[in-house]
């Protein structure tokens, strides 16, 4: 397979050749196979922007009315929008990964501290200073200890456990309380989905990245979900017999063996997509998808997300930064090359689309980003 036909079934796939008519807010992040929620607005944006008429509004509807999304901790222990149908595949899933981020708990003490948060948020929306009294409560004072580094400061030991326990379907997100973070189980949040907390087997989320971000080998895979390469390769290997082969340039790279869709088009188009965005987080090679300059100006040690980019041809050819300003949100767009006059009229129509999901009036200008990348 050639890099353009990756690439257009990867935007096919996505939405960002045409918007799948019809699609939900659930139905976009299923393609996405999750959307990146660490900065609630660019998830807003990321799936608003891959559907006919979606807005910000329509994506918080279904977050926090419809609960046809939840939000909780998914791939590489990041904040993911997913769709709620699935979670409890997702969990499932995720709890049998291993682990790379270190858990300053026995495992005694990460069971204890994983059942008095599901047994505290079976009950309440509770924010971390609360959820915090009450799992010290109990478990023990050592839960408190303040030994976990982060943001320049120390949290309690109990917080290293959070992850965990949203892998293991005992956590997520609930309705921010003014401007506090809450949590609450999944299973008071979705009563009716029922939760089989016993953890799974890789296959469904092989499936899905293959689906999104296929062809793709195990180390892509391990990238994608944070998870020990040799780990990857192994359950590849475990699950050949659901999978095809595909030979790219001497490499062996792998789809779902009923993935049969016919070569596609070279990719055509102009599209902005925000930070974090599911589609350069996700697609490998990098070289390929940030050649030149890209990678210079858009990625960032090698991780791709921290910046917002500009698709030109499926590849990035840019960046560029939103700045909202009452009801107005203005855009300043750096394209890394000369944009014809048909780009520049699909920019134009993309910077619309931007405003109308963020549901304000948009202002372009071209030129320089001095804006820094996002931690």
């Amino acid at each position: 397979m050639e890099w353009s036909e990756i690439c257009s079934r990867r935007l096919t796939r996505h939405g960002l050749v045409e918007p799948q008519p019809g699609a939900t807010p659930a139905d976009v992040v299923r393609a996405m196979c999750g959307a990146h929620a660490q900065v609630m607005s660019a998830a807003e944006l990321s799936v608003g922007l891959r559907m006919a008429k979606g807005t910000q509004t329509s994506v918080r509807s279904a977050l926090w009315t419809d609960h046809t999304l939840v939000k909780t901790f998914g791939p590489r222990g990041t904040v993911h929008l997913l769709p709620a149908v699935d979670l409890p595949l997702w969990t499932r899933t995720l709890a049998a990964a291993p682990r790379t981020a270190p858990v300053l708990l026995t495992p005694e003490q990460l069971d204890d501290v994983v059942a008095a948060i599901g047994a505290a948020l079976n009950h309440a929306d509770l924010t971390v200073e609360e959820l915090g009294v009450v799992v010290t409560a109990n478990t023990g004072s050592w839960a408190a200890d303040e030994v976990m580094p982060a943001f320049g400061g120390m949290w309690p030991r109990w917080r290293s456990a959070v992850q965990v326990a949203a892998h293991r379907g005992v956590l997520c997100f609930g309705p921010n309380r003014g401007r506090k973070v809450t949590y609450t189980n999944p299973s008071r949040l979705l009563p009716h989905l029922g939760f089989d907390l016993t953890p799974g087997t890789p296959d469904f989320l092989i499936r899905q990245y293959l689906h999104s971000y296929g062809p793709a080998t195990p180390a892509h895979f391990a990238q994608w979900l944070a998870a020990p390469q040799e780990w990857a390769a192994n359950v590849f290997a475990a699950v050949a017999d659901q999978l095809r082969p595909v030979d790219i340039n001497g490499v062996t790279y792998w789809l779902n063996a009923d993935d049969t869709t016919p070569a596609l088009p070279p990719p055509q188009g102009v599209r902005l997509l925000p930070y974090f965005d599911a589609y350069v987080v996700g697609c490998h090679p990098r070289g390929t998808l940030f050649p030149g300059l890209a990678a210079q100006r858009a990625l960032s040690g090698g991780q791709a997300g921290n910046f917002p980019v500009l698709l030109v041809n499926g590849t990035v050819a840019g960046v560029w930064h939103h700045r909202r300003a009452g009801r107005k949100v203005h855009l300043t767009v750096e394209p890394f090359g000369t944009l014809s006059a048909k780009q520049h009229e699909e920019l134009g129509a993309q910077v619309e689309r931007v405003g109308e999901v963020l549901e304000a009036t948009p202002i372009l200008t071209i030129g320089p980003v001095t804006i820094g990348r996002h931690a």
